[in-house]
């Protein structure tokens, strides 16, 4: 089969930038069509910067990166350096990238590809969803344009950044829910997902002992990333879902799209709440969808972490 068109739009981020890689080591599966970025883990300055930097970590600079959104829909711009460093990719050990950004705005890039493409495009979704909702404002039709939507995001129990709230979908929920009501054809792996596949010291290892420049520097954005996000040692309110190591959320996505026997969902009836306080940006999953109230989404609820890890490693072990 040829390779399936894709557009990832992230906000790198640690994990944001081991998804890049993975999708970057898969050419025969993917043909990257761009990189559109958003504000969300670090501000839109340094998401567009990061996305170029892995660029060039992959040797890939033939893959034009778009900076989009600086800002949610409606709400100030909550981000998480505390998990992701200073710069987004740890502290700053990555060099200034010198690959240009391309002077197209993300969402005009997502209207033109998804208006004239020859073939449906798959969009990679790892960060808030704004670029996308406002390109469904402006421009309804390029719904027509779009194969799927495969989200990081949103949570079947706890969050992650709220007890009720996953992180992306916090960020921004008043995009998410314009996606989520867009009747697009839409995947949804959520925490309850990506919490299964964890970055354990064997992993870790695995990545680094590639003895490649892009495993060890894989492995030395994973290291610190991980300490942050789950380390009850220094700070037990870190660990708040009592993981035994921490999670790999956006990879799951480029796993996803290409081993999909790695996963298991279902369909069921999605929505995103707007309205209240105490669950703003809450993802509600009706797991019994009936003809009032039918299915919008297929909402991804196992994944086979060994899989996905030897998956992972072995293409990076390509670059």
């Amino acid at each position: 089969m040829p390779p399936r068109p894709l557009i990832i739009d992230c906000d790198p981020g640690v994990d944001d930038a081991i998804a890049l890689l993975l999708a970057f080591a898969s050419p025969a599966e993917f043909d990257l069509l761009g990189i559109t970025t958003v504000a969300g883990n670090v501000p839109l300055a340094l998401t567009a910067a990061n996305a170029r930097r892995i660029c060039h970590l992959a040797q890939r600079t033939d893959v034009p990166v778009y900076a989009g959104c600086p800002r949610p829909l409606l709400r100030s711009l909550v981000t998480a350096e505390d998990i992701h460093g200073s710069t987004g990719l740890g502290e700053g050990w990555l060099p200034e990238p010198t690959m240009p950004l391309q002077p197209q705005h993300a969402v005009a890039f997502l209207i033109e590809q998804l208006t004239t493409a020859a073939a449906p495009i798959t969009l990679a979704t790892l960060g808030p969803l704004t670029n996308l909702a406002v390109a469904l404002i402006q421009c309804p039709a390029i719904a027509g344009g779009i194969d799927q939507v495969v989200m990081m995001g949103g949570s079947l129990g706890p969050g992650n950044v709220t007890p009720a709230a996953e992180f992306n979908l916090y960020v921004d929920p008043h995009a998410a829910k314009v996606v989520v009501e867009a009747g697009l054809p839409l995947t949804m792996l959520g925490l309850d997902v990506t919490h299964q596949v964890l970055t354990t010291p064997d992993r870790l290892a695995a990545l680094e002992n590639l003895g490649t420049p892009v495993g060890k520097a894989a492995a030395k954005l994973l290291r610190p990333y991980g300490q942050s996000e789950c380390d009850s040692r220094s700070d037990p309110s870190r660990n708040r879902h009592s993981l035994a190591a921490p999670p790999l959320h956006d990879p799951c996505v480029i796993a996803y799209l290409l081993r999909p026997d790695l996963f298991t969902g279902r369909p069921m009836r999605l929505a995103v709440e707007t309205e209240g306080t105490l669950c703003l940006g809450r993802t509600v999953a009706n797991a019994y969808p009936s003809p009032t109230t039918p299915a919008n989404a297929t909402v991804i609820e196992t994944a086979d972490a060994e899989g996905i890890y030897a998956l992972l490693t072995e293409r990076l072990g390509k670059l």
